[in-house]
């Protein structure tokens, strides 16, 4: 086990275990996300949705075994405002995000994940994974990455020494950016970013921001599954 302060050597580099954690659940998500693209790519017409069990599976046993360098997670807010705040935002995020969406809106994109058996029934296994993995784990996985890591990076390299009170607008703008970049919808990815950005600087805890995060992605999912819209997924 490598001390919490201590260094990994991975393709004679090394990196900061605090450092490693939050970016190796992130990574596997990518990679996966790649994975599953080319695979479509070579194997046209093979059912592929299961691989999202997989890729979400990945990360969650990565987000388990760092359990112990998430000092974070052990914080919770206090303020009432902030569990009121969390949720209104990441219902704001939503509405957002499925109207922006115009094509100038959008890069890359596709048809997205249709959970349906081909008499038009739902697969509840699928949808079940999916809502976990959605309202869940990415909410965990993103937030560590993006806002606790990468957002006070930006604003100084010993980023566990910065409060989230003192994230100034410089780095907010461009972890922001970068987040909607991520995403086929770079606006509305945009848009989502400053949010949780915001909440984190305001409240200085990730669970608000998590929360926020996740939030957005249940209500979204639930709308993907009723009004069919499967490209948001």
């Amino acid at each position: 086990m490598v001390s919490e302060a201590g260094k990994l050597r991975i393709l004679g580099f090394q990196i900061d275990i605090q450092i490693w954690a939050r970016v190796l659940p992130f990574a596997l998500y990518m990679v996966f996300l790649a994975i599953e693209a080319a695979l479509a790519s070579l194997l046209p017409g093979v059912d592929l949705r299961w691989v999202y069990a997989v890729k979400i599976a990945a990360v969650l046993a990565a987000l388990w075994y760092y359990r112990h360098i998430y000092h974070e997670l052990l914080a919770v807010p206090e303020r009432f405002w902030v569990w009121l705040a969390a949720p209104l935002v990441g219902i704001l995020v939503f509405v957002l995000w499925i109207n922006l969406d115009a094509g100038w809106m959008s890069i890359g994109g596709g048809p997205g994940f249709d959970p349906r058996d081909p008499e038009g029934d739902f697969i509840w296994p699928l949808i079940l994974v999916r809502l976990f993995g959605a309202a869940v784990i990415v909410p965990v996985m993103e937030e560590l990455f993006w806002r606790s890591f990468l957002l006070r990076w930006i604003q100084q390299q010993n980023f566990l020494e910065l409060s989230p009170l003192r994230i100034g607008l410089r780095a907010i703008l461009i972890s922001s950016v970068l987040f909607g970049l991520e995403h086929s919808l770079w606006l509305a990815g945009i848009v989502a970013g400053l949010a949780y950005a915001w909440l984190y600087r305001v409240s200085g805890n990730i669970w608000v921001p998590i929360v926020s995060h996740a939030v957005t992605n249940l209500a979204l999912g639930l709308w993907v599954l009723h009004s069919a819209q499967w490209q948001f997924w």
